[in-house]
């Protein structure tokens, strides 16, 4: 190395002083408040599934936006901001100025930093995507009129991907953003709310009922919005007092049948968190495992490890879910009792997948909705008189040819048993 290219200790004291000086930019400091809510996903959740959190065909937000991949439905934001916009009587100029005196509020929303977007280009940015999403829900909802052959939605395949990117962690705007461009052009009396469960329930398929519940429901923003609506305030298994001893989580669906649990659907559930344990009996609400909920489950864990103020009722249910199903024959179990709908894949594919969702993930045993669940079957489990007679019909009754066997056995028995008492009840009993 030449002498020009050495530096000085002087001049490196310097540079650490400045670098000292710098703030975080992948990851703010300032990212461990309440009001940081939209977060990269951490490698070590992306190098199980690279393709869960990246959108496919909208980018909402600053993380993705500007992907050439993206530009198609870029390209159709612009048609429906045209569409709202004269509907409103207000101008582009007042809606970007409403953003704008927000926009503290929204850079600190995100655990990245977007300093790259000036305030025009950030305000611009939070309109156009804000704007997108609210016509996205009016059209849908039909509050507003849509083109007969709008491809958005005469083209089948684009609703799939559009609903699952939506719910991505990376790709969301803050939902008060959504709130606040909502109120200044709303002109009717549905609420933000019911119109984005509506949307979601061409794929989530829940009664009117439950939609109902919670159309004054608020969130983060979309993703934590819908994860908020799975939650049931009215919590079948409240988190119980911490136990004496040591706390571990269940066996496999295979091992507590062995130990005499059996597994019902749950039909009157209103969310597939609702899970129960009763008499012996497993009730888990039927869960179709697709595409949407494979990435649902996915990006609601992620957030659920990034954002500390949040509860973390979707890891528990995963990490659940991955108990029981540890291998294929597991997952055939359940299936079995219509409790899994698989339009995933193999079963082999779904005990994998829940195995590595909740793999590496942090999950408090002591501290979880299920708590009091894991503590009663495993209890159960314990008990030498259930475990006892479901091995016994586990060995013997399992098939038919096990149970022919053990019936020609007690038979024999019986014949063996009835001949020695002839054989011995005149000698004790003469005549």
């Amino acid at each position: 190395m030449s002498q020009n290219h050495v530096i000085t200790i002087d001049q490196e004291v310097e540079l650490m002083n400045t670098q000292m000086k710098e703030p975080p930019k992948l990851l703010h400091k300032s990212a461990g408040k309440n009001s940081c809510c939209i977060f990269r996903v951490p490698q070590s959740l992306v190098e199980i599934n690279q393709e869960a959190y990246r959108p496919r065909i909208v980018s909402i937000g600053p993380y993705h936006h500007g992907k050439k991949d993206l530009q198609m439905i870029e390209e159709h934001k612009w048609r429906f901001l045209n569409d709202l916009i004269p509907r409103t009587g207000k101008s582009i100029e007042f809606f970007l100025k409403v953003i704008v005196s927000m926009e503290d509020e929204i850079r600190q929303s995100y655990s990245e930093s977007i300093d790259r977007f000036s305030t025009n280009d950030l305000a611009k940015m939070m309109v156009l995507d804000g704007f997108f999403l609210i016509e996205l829900f009016r059209k849908v909802g039909k509050l507003v009129p849509t083109h007969q052959d709008d491809p958005i939605f005469r083209m089948v395949w684009v609703s799939p991907f559009l609903m699952r990117d939506l719910l991505k962690i990376e790709n969301q705007i803050p939902f008060f953003v959504l709130q606040k461009l909502f109120e200044l052009t709303t002109k009717d009396n549905r609420t933000l709310s019911s119109l984005i469960l509506e949307f979601f329930n061409y794929t989530v398929d829940r009664p009117q009922r439950v939609l109902n519940e919670h159309k004054n429901l608020e969130g983060k923003h979309l993703l934590d919005f819908i994860r908020k609506s799975f939650i049931n305030t009215k919590d079948n298994n409240p988190i119980v007092p911490r136990a004496n001893g040591t706390l571990k989580l269940i066996q496999s669906a295979t091992k507590l049948r062995i130990a005499g649990v059996k597994f019902k659907t749950s039909h009157k559930a209103d969310s597939f968190l609702d899970i129960e344990f009763r008499n012996g009996v497993l009730l888990i609400p039927q869960i179709n495992m697709d595409d949407f909920y494979s990435s649902f489950f996915l990006n609601c864990v992620a957030f659920e490890q990034c954002y500390f103020y949040c509860s973390k009722h979707i890891t528990t249910y995963v990490v659940f879910m991955g108990c029981l199903m540890n291998t294929s024959t597991d997952v055939g179990l359940l299936s079995e009792g219509k409790v899994i709908e698989n339009y995933f894949g193999t079963d082999k594919e779904i005990a994998k997948f829940f195995k590595n969702v909740g793999k590496d993930v942090a999950f408090d045993i002591k501290n979880n909705y299920l708590l009091g669940l894991f503590m009663e079957v495993n209890a159960y489990c314990k008990n030498g008189w259930h475990v006892g007679w479901a091995g016994f019909k586990h060995t013997y009754f399992e098939s038919p040819w096990a149970a022919i066997s053990a019936f020609a056995a007690f038979l024999l028995l019986s014949l063996a048993f009835l001949q020695t008492f002839y054989t011995l009840y005149p000698y004790y009993n003469p005549t």
